[in-house]
Parts: structure tokens; C-alpha cells; sequence
């Protein structure tokens, strides 16, 4: 089977469950007509692989009603067999979700799969949370005066409906991790996915159903990105918003939500910090990992690569002999480790940024290769700090190559830019890894890892513009999807 057909074959029988499971999921009795439509593309070939129901504000409104309207009371044990459920269904249909991935993104199949299992991750650890006791106890005789009491806490979710709005470049991972911990902690969602990427997310709610969620607990609502969030942010109910995504958009839904719960992933600007004494092969391989997978289509894909100068000359020569042998192209050839960015657009504004920078004075080692929406990885050495392929996020595989001579120096340039999601550092020297843990003004440090590296369940987010603080990451979110209570009651002797 060739990769279009696979590629259809793999989209008509997914996407056909995705539309019914949108419409169903919405509680709406639509009426006769033809419902507008969002068609949806494969970035490699520019076929329309299907379309998705088009929201309007009115449906939106509605969604948000019908899950205003559930009382939702699912025991832990109900929502860790949902989550468990799921997952066993995510396992078992793998390969097709994978090709689906790949088919609507441009992702490489490799990517794809990875990908895929990340999501079954996500739903493991929701239902491991789920039966987690979320309660502390306070005894009231630590301090004067004594009272024969004890303090209790105890989460619970949310009284309104939580807004989810979520980005293209993990069709569905980042989706898990907006639904997983609403499910964990019983809240009620209503999520608008990329309306490039819609068929992953109305897949995961179908397997979600299938697995006993109850409908209007999550509801996956396609449209024109204007239009359904204003339409959320207009509605009362609407109590929390969470958003991942670009920093514009970000900051704009900050200035409209109004007094309501907010918590904004908003990209990064990540570099990956190697000093003198760094093993320049593990160093030059992270180089490329994190440059490369997903086409650089991550906030936490290394965005600047700041090199001490007196082995700067041996990387750099180690990181274009590894882009490379780093073969992109057709996605769903096993052969290609790297598949398109997420459209032609966006490669041509990849291309016309690493112009401007050879404009500026950077010399191009390799790359700078497009076709459609493909890109090829691309190493940029001599940039400077003032450059806006390193000073703004380059979101695409491109490896801009920085010099620096001191850990002041490289501290100064990591921190020059507006962002602060993540970070890497490949050094062994305890002294240096302890400044830069202390001086980098991010919210992770990662030594001898991709700044990208983590689990699901620890606490991931940024400061400046990549967020406000607030942290991902399954356990982190059931914090921000729920209210803490506070109750006391007599407890000892008098």
C-alpha cells in the first residue's frame, strides 16, 4: 500500500468516528442542510484528507449549557477505568492513530508513534492520580495556643466548565493534557483543538466515550479560532481557561478572561548550553534530537544553541556531519526521521528568517532546503544574540549556532530573550551546573538531556513569555482544574 493510500485508508476510517463523535459529543440537534465545513490537509502531499463540522458561536454556547447541565459525580474508581480503558484502546489501534498523526500533521511516522505513546502515558498516570489521596491533615497542637482540632483539605472540581484551547504540533498529546487531568479531577471540558489538526482530538474523545465517559464531561468543538473562543470567553459558565500556544493569542485571551482561572503555555525559546568540557558527541547528538524531532515544532525544541568558543569548531563540525545524515521527507517513510512543518506557510516563514540572518551576517553550513511545507534541518553558525531567528521563537528545525567564553556570558545570552520555558546543559562540573540552575530564568533546567525532556506527571511550564508560572503536567493540572477546601472538626481530649 503506498503512503496516500495508507494515508486514506488510515483517515476515512478514523475521521468518520471523529465527525460523529464532534457532533454527538456537542448535544446538539442540528438541523437540515449542509453544515459548514473545515477542510483539513496533508501537508505533505496537499490532499484534502476530509473536513470536520464547522462551530459556530451559537454551538459553542450550547456545548457549554449541556455540560453546565451534567451533574458529573463519577466515582474514582469510574474515572481511573475510563482513563485505564482508554489507554488500552490507544494501545491496541497504535499503528492506525500513528498514521493518522502523521497524515493530518506532517509528522514522521517516527514522531507519530512516539507521540501515540505519550498519550497512553498520560491517560496511565491520570488513573493512577485518580486513586491518589488529594487530602492533607493538619493537627492543631503544633503551636501555642493549642486547640484539640485537626484541619483537613480536600480538593474538589471546578463549579464551572473549563475552556481547553490547544495547538497544532501534538495533534493529540496535547489534547491528553488538557482532558486526562478534567477527567481525573470530574470537571467538565469543552476543547477547541487546531483546526489543522481537529481529527486526533474527536478521535481520543470517541475512545474516551467508548471507554464509559460520560459525553458531557468532554466535548470537541472545530472552528474558526476567532469565533469559538470568543464565544467561550463571552459565556458565564466558563470558570477556567487553558491555553497552549502562541504567545499573541496568549496574551490576548489573558486580557479578555476577566476575573476567571487562567493558566497559558505560550512557547519558548530554548538553547542548549555546551561548555568546554562537554562530551562533545553526547552533546552534538541531544543537538540534533532536540533541534530535529517533531520538524522543531516544539516549545521545547532547542531554539539556540550557545557554544563555548574554544571547542566550538569540533561541535559544530560533529552537528552538520549529524543534520546531515538526519533524512527528512515523505512522512510515512520509515526511512525519513523527520517529515514537514505543519504547512507551506510555515516552512516559507522558517526560510525567510534564516534569509534575514544570512542577510545579517550568518554563515549557512547546511540546509535551507524547502519544498512545500518541507524544511530541511538547518545549521546557522556565527548568529548573534540580536539576531531575530534566535531573539524571537524559530519554530522549525533550524540549529542557530551562538559563541561565548564565560558562564556570565552564557548566562546573559539565555536569558536575553523574551522567553522562558526550558533549558539544556552539557557540562560535569557541579560548580557551573549549579549557576546556571540558579541564574537561567527558566522553569527547567536539563543537564545532559534535550531542554524537552520530561514526564507526563512532573510539573512543566515557564515564566516572562512562556506562561505565568503556573505548571502542566498531569499532577499540576488537577491542582489548577480543582478548588481546595479547607474544613476543621474537634478531634482529642478538650
Amino acid at each position: 500500500m503506498s503512503r496516500t493510500e495508507a494515508a486514506e485508508a488510515c483517515a476515512k476510517d478514523l475521521i468518520v468516528t471523529g465527525q460523529l463523535g464532534a457532533l454527538r459529543s456537542c448535544g446538539l440537534k442540528r438541523g437540515a442542510g449542509r453544515t459548514p465545513e473545515i477542510p483539513v490537509f496533508d501537508p505533505y502531499t496537499g490532499e484534502r484528507l476530509g473536513a470536520v463540522p464547522c462551530a459556530s458561536a451559537e454551538e459553542v454556547r450550547q456545548a457549554v449549557d449541556w455540560a453546565m447541565a451534567y451533574p458529573a459525580k463519577l466515582t474514582r474508581h469510574q474515572r481511573a477505568s475510563v482513563l485505564e480503558g482508554c489507554a488500552r484502546k490507544v494501545r491496541e489501534r497504535m499503528e492506525p492513530i500513528a498514521r493518522l498523526i502523521s497524515a493530518e500533521s506532517g509528522l514522521s511516522i517516527h514522531d507519530a508513534r512516539y507521540e501515540v505513546g505519550r498519550v497512553c502515558s498520560v491517560l496511565g498516570f491520570g488513573a493512577q492520580e485518580v486513586l491518589r489521596d488529594d487530602g492533607q491533615t493538619f493537627s492543631c497542637d503544633l503551636g501555642v495556643p493549642t486547640r484539640a482540632r485537626k484541619v483537613f483539605t480536600q480538593r474538589f472540581p471546578l463549579q464551572g466548565v473549563i475552556a481547553a484551547i490547544t495547538p497544532f504540533n501534538h495533534p493529540m498529546n496535547q489534547v491528553a493534557h488538557k482532558v486526562v487531568p478534567s477527567i481525573a479531577s470530574n470537571n467538565r471540558m469543552v476543547l477547541k483543538p487546531s483546526e489543522k489538526v481537529p481529527f486526533s482530538a474527536m478521535l481520543l474523545a470517541d475512545l474516551l466515550y467508548e471507554a464509559g465517559l460520560p459525553e458531557p464531561m468532554l466535548q470537541i468543538l472545530a472552528g474558526e479560532p476567532g469565533e469559538v473562543v470568543d464565544a467561550l470567553l463571552a459565556h458565564p459558565d466558563v470558570e477556567m481557561i487553558t491555553f497552549t500556544g502562541g504567545v499573541a493569542v496568549g496574551k490576548a485571551i489573558a486580557q479578555r478572561a476577566g476575573y476567571r482561572k487562567l493558566v497559558l503555555e505560550l512557547g519558548g525559546n530554548d538553547p542548549l548550553i555546551v561548555m568546554d568540557d562537554a562530551d562533545l558527541e553526547e552533546a552534538s547528538t541531544l543537538a540534533v534530537l532536540g533541534s530535529y524531532r517533531n520538524s522543531g515544532q516544539r516549545c521545547t525544541a532547542i531554539k539556540r544553541m550557545l557554544v563555548h568558543a574554544s571547542i566550538a569548531e569540533d561541535f559544530t563540525a560533529r552537528l552538520v556531519e549529524k543534520t546531515r545524515a538526519f533524512a527528512c521527507g515523505d512522512p510515512m517513510l520509515e526511512s525519513n526521521q523527520m517529515g514537514t512543518v505543519i504547512d507551506a506557510g510555515a516552512a516559507k516563514r522558517i526560510a525567510e528568517r534564516v534569509e534575514e540572518a544570512i542577510a545579517q551576517g550568518a554563515q549557512l553550513l547546511h540546509g535551507h532546503l524547502r519544498e512545500g511545507a518541507l524544511y530541511a534541518p538547518t545549521v546557522l553558525d556565527r548568529v548573534r544574540p540580536e539576531m531575530r531567528v534566535v531573539r524571537e521563537e524559530t519554530f522549525g528545525p533550524v540549529s542557530p549556532i551562538i559563541r561565548f567564553r564565560t558562564v556570565h556570558e552564557a548566562i546573559a545570552i539565555a536569558n536575553s530573550t523574551a522567553f522562558g520555558l526550558s533549558s539544556a546543559v552539557c557540562t560535569n562540573r557541579l560548580s557551573d551546573i549549579d549557576r546556571f540552575v540558579h541564574g537561567l530564568h527558566v522553569g527547567t533546567v536539563n543537564v545532559r538531556e534535550i531542554p524537552g525532556y520530561r514526564l507526563e506527571v512532573t510539573p512543566f511550564g515557564g515564566i516572562k513569555d512562556s506562561g505565568l508560572g503556573y505548571k502542566e503536567g498531569v499532577q499540576e493540572a488537577i491542582r489548577s482544574f480543582t478548588h481546595l477546601k479547607t474544613y476543621s472538626l474537634p478531634w482529642g481530649e478538650a
